[in-house]
C-alpha cells in the first residue's frame, strides 16, 4: 500500500469516527473534503484567536431567513454551543452548528491562519561511513528552532516509518539514530544545548523526570497531520543513566485502527485460512511466538481486529496497552508494580468473555491459567518468547507438564519475523554451488520447482538508499494436530524440540527458515536478510 492511499484510509476512518461522534452529539455531522480547499473563507467574523481556543470555524454568514452556519469539532469546549446560542438568538439571528473532524479543522486553520513558510530538510539516513550526510541532518537539527525541534524529529520519525528514536550521550556530542526496517541507523549528532531541550520536552510530556538516577519509563502521544489527513502516534519512552548523561528511546506506535487488519500483514491465502479457521473456533489456545520487535502484536491486534464485533466480549490484558482499540475492553497490568497476568486473567473471566487477550505468558501461573480459560469455553490469544513453534511447545510442555486435559486446548502456535523487503530495481544472480545446495537442503521434501535457482541482490536507488522497502512477515504455523497432542498428553516420552519439530514437517509444516528461503527464490528478499533475522 502506497502513502497516498494509507492517508486516504486515515482521512477515511477520523470521517467515520466523527460521524459516529455527531449521531451521538445529535450534531449533524459535515464531510468537508470536497470543499476544504476551495470554499471562501469568512474572515474577522470571528477572531483567530477565539477559532483556535474554541475550535470553531464559520461556514456561512447569515442573510435573511438564512442561518448563519458553523463548523465545531469533538474537542469545541462543551459551553460553546449553548453560549453562542443564546447570543445570536437575543440578536435576532438564527445559528446552526455541523461537525466536522479534526483533520478538516485543521485544513480550514491552515488557510485562515496559514504557518510562515520556514522549510526544512526532510531527514535522510545515512548509509556505512556517510559522514557527509551526517553532518547535513546535523546541521538542519540545529537551526530548527528549540520549540520546534521535538515535534520536527518526531514528525520525521514517522515519515521514514521509524519504529524507534535513540537518543544517546557519547563523552562528546549526542548521537541519534532511528531504526527503520528493522535496522538502527545514525542519523545526527547534536549539541548538548539540542539535547536539554530535546530532554526538557521529553520530561514533561512523558511524565519523566530529567534528573533521574534510575531507569523511567513514560508514555506520551503525538497527532500527525500530513496531506490532509492526520493520524495518532503512541510513544512509549524508555530512559536509563549512563556514564555521559541520560539516554533515552522512544518507541513509535502508529495508531490508526484501520491498518491492523489481518489482510495488510502480508500473508498468502493459505496463511490467512488458517488463521481463519483456528479463531473461528469459540475456544483453544493460540501462541504468537517471537523475539521483540518481531511484529506480535501487530498480528494478535490484527486477529483481534477480525474477531471484534457487537456478538463478541473481548478482553486484553497488556503490559503496556500499545493500541487503543474501539469496541475493545483493555486493562492494563503493571508487572512492575507486583500484578502479574494470571490474577488478571481469573478476574476477567468472571466478566464473561468470549476472546481474551494475555499480553505474554512468562510462567507456569499464567500457562495453566490460560489453558483453564481455554478448556472452559473462550478463545484465548497470547505471545511467548522462544525461537521456533515447535520450542515454544516444548517449553509450554515443561510449564504445564504432560496433561492428557490440555491436548486440545492449544489450537494453533505461529512464530513470526519480519525481514526486509527488496525494492523495485532489484539485481538477479545465479548463486554459487555451495548456496545452491543449501537452498536443495533446506527445502528437501517441500513442493516447490527447483530445477532453475536465482536469488536477487538489493540495487540503492534515491528512493531506497538500500535497496530495501519496508518489511515483510515470515511466519510459521503449528496447527497442534493429534500426532502433536500426542506430546502433551505424555504419550510420547522423549519430548524435544527437534522430535516436535520433525512431527509438525510430516503433517505440512514448514520452518521460518524454509518460509525465509521460498520469500527469498519469490525475489521479496535475500538469502543474507533471512539469515541476519533467523
Amino acid at each position: 500500500m502506497d502513502e497516498q492511499e494509507i492517508q486516504r484510509k486515515r482521512r477515511d476512518n477520523e470521517e467515520n469516527a466523527t460521524r459516529n461522534r455527531a449521531r451521538i452529539l445529535g450534531i449533524p455531522y459535515l464531510d468537508t473534503r470536497n470543499f476544504e480547499q476551495t470554499i471562501a473563507l469568512i474572515p474577522d467574523l470571528i477572531p483567530l484567536k477565539e477559532m483556535r481556543e474554541k475550535m470553531i470555524i464559520p461556514l456561512q454568514v447569515g442573510e435573511g431567513e438564512v442561518p448563519y452556519r458553523f463548523m465545531i469539532t469533538s474537542q469545541s469546549p462543551n459551553s460553546l454551543l449553548p453560549s453562542m446560542q443564546r447570543e445570536y438568538t437575543d440578536e435576532g439571528k438564527h445559528i446552526e452548528f455541523f461537525l466536522i473532524s479534526n483533520a478538516a479543522y485543521q485544513a480550514f486553520m491552515e488557510r485562515y491562519d496559514p504557518p510562515a513558510q520556514i522549510h526544512y530538510d526532510d531527514i535522510r539516513i545515512a548509509g556505512d561511513g556517510d559522514s557527509e550526510t551526517i553532518a547535513e541532518v546535523s546541521k538542519t537539527l540545529n537551526t530548527v528552532p528549540s520549540d520546534k525541534v521535538f515535534d520536527f524529529l518526531i514528525d520525521q520519525a514517522d515519515r521514514l516509518q521509524a519504529s524507534d528514536i535513540h537518543i544517546e550521550n557519547m563523552r562528546d556530542e549526542i548521537r541519534i539514530r532511528m531504526r527503520v526496517d528493522g535496522i538502527l541507523h545514525p542519523v545526527a549528532q547534536i549539541s548538548r544545548d539540542r539535547y536539554r531541550v530535546l530532554m526538557g520536552e521529553l520530561s514533561s510530556r512523558a511524565n519523566v523526570s530529567s534528573a533521574a538516577t534510575t531507569p523511567q519509563s513514560g508514555h506520551m502521544q503525538q497527532d500527525i497531520y500530513r496531506e490532509g489527513s492526520s493520524h495518532l502516534l503512541n510513544i512509549r519512552v524508555e530512559t536509563v543513566p549512563t556514564m555521559y548523561g541520560q539516554d533515552a528511546v522512544l518507541r513509535l506506535f502508529n495508531f490508526d485502527e484501520s491498518l491492523l487488519n489481518l489482510n495488510l500483514l502480508g500473508l498468502s491465502p493459505a496463511e490467512l485460512d488458517t488463521i481463519q479457521e483456528i479463531i473461528s473456533h469459540p475456544r483453544g489456545l493460540v501462541l504468537m511466538v517471537g523475539p521483540t520487535g518481531s511484529g506480535k502484536s501487530t498480528t494478535l491486534y490484527s486477529i483481534l481486529n477480525a474477531l471484534n464485533n457487537s456478538e463478541r466480549k473481548i478482553i486484553t490484558l497488556e503490559d503496556p496497552i500499545e493500541y487503543g482499540i474501539t469496541g475493545i475492553t483493555q486493562i492494563p497490568i503493571h508487572t512492575t508494580e507486583g500484578k502479574s497476568f494470571a490474577d488478571g486473567l481469573r478476574s476477567v473471566l468472571r466478566l464473561d468473555p468470549d476472546v481474551v487477550m494475555v499480553g505474554e505468558i512468562r510462567d507456569s501461573d499464567t500457562a495453566k491459567t490460560a489453558i483453564q480459560a481455554s478448556i472452559t469455553g473462550h478463545l484465548v490469544l497470547s505471545s511467548f518468547h522462544a525461537n521456533s513453534t515447535a520450542a515454544a511447545f516444548a517449553r509450554m510442555i515443561d510449564l504445564l507438564g504432560t496433561n492428557p486435559i490440555f491436548a486440545s486446548s492449544i489450537r494453533m502456535l505461529m512464530a513470526q519475523r519480519l525481514v526486509r523487503r527488496l525494492a523495485e530495481g532489484k539485481e538477479p544472480y545465479y548463486p554459487d554451488a555451495s548456496t545452491e545446495e543449501y537452498i536443495r537442503r533446506v527445502l528437501d521434501g517441500v513442493d516447490v520447482d527447483l530445477s532453475e535457482i536465482v536469488l536477487y541482490n538489493p540495487v540503492p536507488t534515491e528512493v531506497a538508499p538500500f535497496g530495501y522497502a519496508g518489511r515483510t512477515v515470515l511466519m510459521e504455523q503449528m496447527v497442534v494436530s493429534e500426532d502433536v497432542q500426542a506430546y502433551l498428553r505424555g504419550d510420547v516420552k522423549d519430548i524435544n524440540t527437534h522430535a516436535i519439530e520433525a512431527t509438525a514437517r510430516a503433517q505440512g509444516m514448514l520452518t521460518l527458515e524454509q518460509k525465509g528461503v521460498l520469500a527469498a527464490l519469490r525475489g521479496e528478499t535475500t538469502l543474507e536478510e533471512v539469515s541476519r533475522v533467523i
